[in-house]
C-alpha cells in the first residue's frame, strides 16, 4: 500500500527543473541508487577502459590500479551525491555556494561539453558493437544506422526522465539481463583462460602503475558533475552515499577486470571483438549493447539539466531532443577512439580539483549547510563570481597538469612551457617520481586551499 502512494508523488517530482526537490519527493533509497549506478557502471566503454591498461601492465598491477583507483575514485562519487541527497539541488546549481552564480557557469560549459563527449564517445562504441553483431547476423554492418537508432533510444530516454528510466527499464528488465550475460563472460574468463599463464605474462610498459589508478579514477570522477541531478531524488544522505558508491563501484571493478583478462588473452587488438569470440557472447554482447543507452540517456539528461543552470527558461525535455541529435550526429563522424584515454585524463584534469572545492565548502566551511533559497535569488549572497574559489579550482587544474599532462601535443608543449620554461619546476613530476598520480594531489591542493581562502571569502561581498 505505501509502494503504491509514494508512486504519483515520485512522478511529480521537478525531474527537468532546476528548483530544489521537497523532502517529500525524495523517495530513492539505497537499492534504488545501487541499480541506478551499477547499470551505469556496466558499460562496453568502461569495458574499453579497463582494457588500455593492459598489455602495459601486468594483470595484477592492472587489476590492483583498478582497485585502488575505484575505490578513491567512487569515494569521491559518493561525497559528491550526498550535498544533493541534503538540499535536493542539481549539480550546477550546488556549485553556486562556492563559485557564485556567475562563476558557476564555467563547470557548467565544461560539463556540457564532456557530457556531449561522453555521450558521442558511448554511441560509437555502441554502434561498433552493434555493427559487429550485425555483420555476424546479417552479413551487413550499417554502423551509422545503428548509431541513428541507438541514438534516437537514448534521446527517448532522456526525455522520459531519471524516474521513469529506473522504474519502468533498469529495476524491472535491464539489471537482470545485464548481470545474467555479465556473469557468462566472467564464467567463461574464469573458465576458459590460463589465468597463471596471464599472470606471468610482464608488462610491456608505457603506462606507470599510478597513471593507470589516475585512469581508473577517471571513470567515477567523470560522474562527479553530475551526480547530484540524480542524488537530489535520495531519501537520505547516509542511502544515497553508499548506493552510489557501492552500485558504481563493484560494475567498474567487474568491468575493468572483464576488459583486462579479455585483452590480455588475444595479446592485442580489439576487447570487443575478443568478447564476439566467445561462444554465446553475441547474445550477451547484444544484450550489453542495449543496455549501454543508459549512459547515453544520462548524459544527455544532466547536459540539460545543466544548461538550465545557465538560462532557466529552456524547455527541458526539447533541449534533451536537440542534445541527443547533437550527440547522434558527433558519433556517426566519429572513426576511431585513438584519443579516448587522453579525453579520461582531461576529465580528471578538470573535475578532480573542482569537486575539491566544493568538498571543501560544503563539508568544512558550509558545515554541511547551504541557504538553498539565497541560491536562487539574483540579489542573494551567492551573486556574481567567487574569485578566489576560481582560481582555487584553476591551481587544482594546473597541478594535475604538472604532475600528468596526458598526452595532446599541443598542450603538452603549453603546460612545459609554463612550468619548465617559466616557473623552472620538473616537468612533467611524474617523470621524476613515478609512484606519484595526480588525481589525489590535486584535489588534496584544491581542498586545502579552498580552506585556506574559503573562510575569507565566505564573508565577503561575491564580486
Amino acid at each position: 500500500m505505501e509502494a503504491r502512494q509514494r508512486s504519483p508523488r515520485i512522478q511529480q517530482a521537478p525531474e527537468w527543473g532546476i528548483e530544489p526537490v521537497p523532502p517529500d519527493q525524495r523517495r530513492l533509497g539505497f537499492l534504488d541508487q545501487a541499480v541506478l549506478w551499477g547499470n551505469l557502471g556496466v558499460s562496453l566503454l568502461v569495458l574499453v577502459a579497463g582494457a588500455l591498461l593492459v598489455p602495459a601492465l601486468g594483470l595484477w598491477p592492472a587489476l590492483g590500479a583498478t582497485v585502488v583507483g575505484a575505490v578513491a575514485g567512487n569515494a569521491l562519487l559518493g561525497l559528491a551525491a550526498v550535498p544533493a541527497a541534503a538540499t535536493g539541488v542539481p549539480a550546477m546549481v550546488l556549485y553556486r555556494a562556492p563559485l557564485g552564480v556567475r562563476g558557476s557557469l564555467l563547470p557548467t560549459a565544461c560539463n556540457v561539453v564532456q557530457n556531449l563527449g561522453w555521450a558521442t564517445f558511448e554511441l560509437f562504441v555502441i554502434a561498433t558493437a552493434a555493427t559487429a553483431i550485425s555483420e555476424r547476423v546479417f552479413g551487413v554492418g550499417g554502423r551509422p544506422l545503428w548509431v541513428l537508432a541507438f541514438g534516437a533510444l537514448a534521446t527517448a530516454m532522456a526525455v522520459a526522465g531519471p524516474l521513469t528510466v529506473l522504474r519502468r527499464w533498469l529495476q524491472r528488465f535491464a539489471v537482470w539481463a545485464v548481470l545474467a550475460s555479465t556473469a557468462y563472460l566472467t564464467w567463461y574468463a574464469l573458465t576458459r583462460f590460463d589465468l597463471g599463464a596471464l599472470a606471468g605474462q610482464a608488462g610491456q610498459g608505457g603506462l606507470s602503475f599510478w597513471a593507470g589508478v589516475d585512469l581508473a579514477i577517471a571513470l567515477p570522477i567523470s560522474w562527479v558533475p553530475l551526480v547530484a541531478d540524480y542524488a537530489r531524488f535520495g531519501r537520505s544522505a547516509g542511502a544515497t552515499f553508499w548506493g552510489t558508491a557501492v552500485g558504481y563501484l563493484l560494475a567498474q571493478v567487474w568491468f575493468f577486470a572483464l576488459g583486462i583478462l579479455f585483452l590480455l588473452s588475444i595479446g592485442q587488438g580489439d576487447v570487443i571483438a575478443a568478447l564476439l569470440a566467445v561462444p554465446v557472447g553475441l547474445l550477451a554482447m547484444a544484450v550489453l549493447v542495449v543496455d549501454e543507452t543508459d549512459e547515453v540517456f544520462a548524459n544527455l539528461y544532466s547536459a540539460g539539466v545543466s544548461l538550465k543552470n545557465a538560462a532557466p527558461g529552456l524547455p527541458g525535455r526539447r533541449v534533451a531532443l536537440a542534445l541527443g541529435a547533437v550527440a547522434t550526429l558527433l558519433a556517426v563522424l566519429v572513426d576511431d577512439l585513438a584519443r579516448y584515454e587522453n579525453f579520461l585524463f582531461l576529465l580528471g584534469a578538470l573535475f578532480v580539483p573542482l569537486f575539491g572545492v566544493l568538498a571543501a565548502d560544503w563539508y568544512v566551511l558550509a558545515r554541511r549547510r547551504y541557504d538553498v533559497a539565497a541560491m536562487y535569488r539574483p540579489d542573494g549572497p551567492y551573486r556574481g563570481v567567487r574569485w578566489p574559489a576560481v582560481l582555487v579550482w584553476l591551481l587544482g587544474f594546473l597541478v594535475y597538469n604538472w604532475i600528468n599532462p596526458g598526452t595532446v601535443t599541443a598542450w603538452v608543449s603549453l603546460t612545459e612551457a609554463l612550468f619548465d620554461g617559466l616557473l623552472h619546476l620538473p616537468f612533467p613530476l611524474s617523470a621524476r617520481l613515478p609512484w606519484l598520480g595526480a588525481s589525489i594531489p590535486a584535489f588534496l591542493v584544491a581542498f586545502l586551499a579552498m580552506l585556506a581562502v574559503g573562510r575569507r571569502s565566505r564573508e565577503e561581498t561575491v564580486a
